[in-house]
Order: C-alpha cells, then sequence, then structure tokens
C-alpha cells in the first residue's frame, strides 16, 4: 500500500538533515534546501556554497559524518552522477547512501536497504524530479523483517 506523502512528511517536521554537494550539484542542493526549509525540516548544510569547482569527497565526508555522529538524522548529497558522493560517503562505517534517480528507487532504499543518505544525480534530473524523489525518500520507512538479516551484512568489521 503506497503511503500518504504529504501526511507523513509532517512526521518529519523539525527532523535535521545534513546536505552537501559539489559544483556540479549546487544549483540543486538551492532547491532541495529551500523546500526542506519551506517543509520545516531543520537544514545543516555542509557546502558547497558555490559554482567553483571543489572536491566532491569533502562534502561527502561531511554530511557522512553528520549522519553517523547523529548529528543530523538524514543526509542528502547531490553531484553530477551522485556516483562519487555515493561511493565516498558509504566508506562510512554507518552509513548507507543509495543513489537515487527516480521516486521508486528512492523509497525502496529505504524500505529494502534502510538508507540513511539520499545521492541526487543533477545532471540527470529536473528539478521537479528532484524534489519527489527526496519527498519519496523522506516518506519511506525500513520495513525490517527479511531486509533486517541483509542490511546487517552490509558493514564491514
Amino acid at each position: 500500500m503506497r503511503q500518504n506523502v504529504a501526511s507523513l512528511l509532517y512526521t518529519y517536521e523539525g527532523m535535521k538533515v545534513a546536505i552537501g554537494c559539489d559544483h556540479a550539484g549546487f544549483e540543486a542542493k538551492e532547491i532541495v534546501s529551500n523546500w526542506l526549509k519551506e517543509n520545516e525540516f531543520d537544514v545543516v548544510d555542509k557546502g558547497t556554497y558555490s559554482l567553483d569547482s571543489v572536491d566532491y569527497p569533502d562534502f561527502a565526508h561531511a554530511v557522512a559524518h553528520a549522519v553517523s555522529a547523529q548529528d543530523a538524522e538524514l543526509g542528502i548529497l547531490i553531484c553530477g552522477s551522485a556516483n562519487g558522493v555515493a561511493i565516498t560517503a558509504n566508506k562510512h562505517q554507518a552509513i548507507r547512501a543509495a543513489i537515487c534517480w527516480s521516486p521508486e528507487i528512492a523509497e525502496l532504499a529505504r524500505q529494502h536497504n534502510d538508507a540513511n543518505v539520499c545521492c541526487l544525480p543533477a545532471r540527470f534530473v529536473n528539478d521537479e524530479e528532484l524534489i519527489t524523489i527526496v519527498k519519496r525518500f523522506f516518506a519511506a520507512s525500513f520495513e525490517g523483517g527479511r531486509h533486517a538479516n541483509r542490511v546487517n551484512k552490509i558493514a564491514c568489521a
């Protein structure tokens, strides 16, 4: 049964979300950040703050650290393809960063993989899709059950 996104977003009011990007994701980050603030999320912006060329790992590590240290409940990372930020964030033991290029993928990443960082490919989704993907990511929750055993096998000791 598909959940009502609007009613579930209300339950996330005040949720602390860390967000970061590289230069390719800067404009998308501004769009997503503004939407989050308009919907009363507590946004922790880890940069970058302009279109000037930067190295994506600096910002991916900052967001991943905030989430793994529980300074933020969830994270959003944005770069051109989402690959670089996802690879970097997933180096952190407590992070499960998922590349989300569609609303359905975002929802499944939360439901089946307990993803805690949503990685968006700025060059491959438009502004409307960005928001729809983020909405579905936040509206979904981990289903546990058979998925919990699999998620518990992800981390390397």
